[in-house]
């Protein structure tokens, strides 16, 4: 039976999670689950799957936190260095997931990697830590996920680039003109995939597929400019590779964060999902289109970054996340978003040697100057 860590339990990859376990109670064991706010689903997990330990990040709702039993840690990082456990799930938003990460994989423990903030604010540092300790880091962002079994779980070495598939979001087809007064609940209707807020207004800006092109780029050792975009509405193709020989090895199914999700857990194993098959004459259409930049200038800035870059994507995360915010607060507008992360890149000192406590310096930095361009 496999020993389970889950950051961030009460988001979609967590809940997504939580079902697989309570799909196959013979295979998975949680002993160790974080929230951040939502105390009420949170008591509801740990009375049905009864971790060891847990953590809430929220301190008003740890006060109401109903253990039964289990243990509450001081923080998410000594959550994921528990002394037991093999995989961690990384299912926190934001920035936030990186120093538990980080603590998972100084423990020894595996990381099915759902925060794509990590690798795009520390990348390089926590690929190469996992290196050192011998950890594997198992993508589950369907895209991500569907690379690696298209280039043979990443080993595959002739490889001429990668493609990564992308749904549009909510306003896939608008244009520049009809997005320019746009609020948050209009970004927010996502026509193909329920996520979390942060993430779905990111697939609308498609600073979403900006970030995932960064987390390949580390995930897969491959340079950005071997990366691609293309929109492809129906969600079934979840991402190709394309080989020396210009052959493309694709993975095709229904949209459902399960599926990736099962497989980090499971790997080297793929087994019954308890999902549909995917029956192509029902599908009958599958069409693709290339990004429009000048709509979506968020994923050209990101494609900028991850060629550059050192501290380049950390400035980029870090004033994307508190832009995001404040689209959600309804506090600025949708091209607002782009224009502050432009200015924080402008503003940021990029030339330092990256190392753990630069990125938080830098990040600090890129949040700061995003809240005064704000107010």
């Amino acid at each position: 039976m496999k020993e389970i860590i889950i950051l961030g339990s009460t988001g979609s990859i967590g809940r997504q999670t939580l079902d697989i376990v309570r799909n196959y109670p013979d295979l998975f064991n949680v002993v160790g689950m974080s929230c951040n706010s939502n105390i009420e689903l949170f008591n509801r997990q740990i009375a049905e799957f009864k971790p060891e330990y847990v953590f809430v990040n929220d301190k008003d709702s740890r006060l109401k936190c109903e253990l039964c039993g289990a243990v509450m840690l001081e923080s998410s990082e000594s959550l994921a260095s528990i002394n037991k456990g093999q995989i961690v799930v990384t299912a926190m938003v934001g920035i936030s997931g990186l120093l538990p990460t980080i603590a998972a994989i100084n423990s020894g423990k595996d990381i099915a990697l759902a925060n794509k903030e990590t690798l795009v604010a520390g990348g390089e540092i926590v690929i190469k830590l996992a290196k050192e300790k011998g950890v594997n880091i198992y993508p589950v962002d369907s895209e991500h996920s569907a690379i690696w079994q298209s280039s043979n779980y990443g080993k595959a070495k002739d490889i001429k680039g990668l493609i990564l598939t992308a749904s549009g979001g909510a306003f896939r087809g608008k244009s520049k003109k009809e997005l320019e007064n746009v609020k948050a609940i209009d970004a927010l209707k996502h026509p193909t995939w329920n996520m979390g807020a942060k993430v779905t207004i990111d697939s609308a800006t498609l600073m979403n597929k900006g970030l995932e092109i960064i987390e390949a780029k580390h995930l897969f050792n491959i340079s950005a400019e071997k990366i691609s975009v293309v929109i492809h509405k129906q969600s079934i193709i979840h991402s190709l590779v394309t080989y020396n020989d210009n052959s493309v090895i694709a993975e095709l199914s229904y949209p459902d964060m399960r599926l990736p999700i099962q497989l980090a857990l499971t790997y080297p194993s793929k087994i019954d999902t308890k999902l549909p098959e995917l029956d192509l004459a029902e599908v009958a259409k599958l069409t693709f289109e290339k990004p429009d930049l000048n709509t979506f200038p968020c994923l050209g800035i990101a494609m900028e970054c991850a060629k550059k870059g050192g501290y380049y994507p950390t400035i980029m995360n870090g004033a994307n996340e508190i832009a995001v915010q404040a689209f959600l607060n309804d506090k600025i507008g949708f091209y607002d978003i782009p224009d502050i992360i432009e200015k924080a890149i402008n503003k940021c000192e990029t030339q330092k040697p990256v190392t753990l406590d630069g990125v938080f310096e830098i990040d600090n930095m890129a949040r700061i100057i995003a809240m005064d361009l704000i107010k």
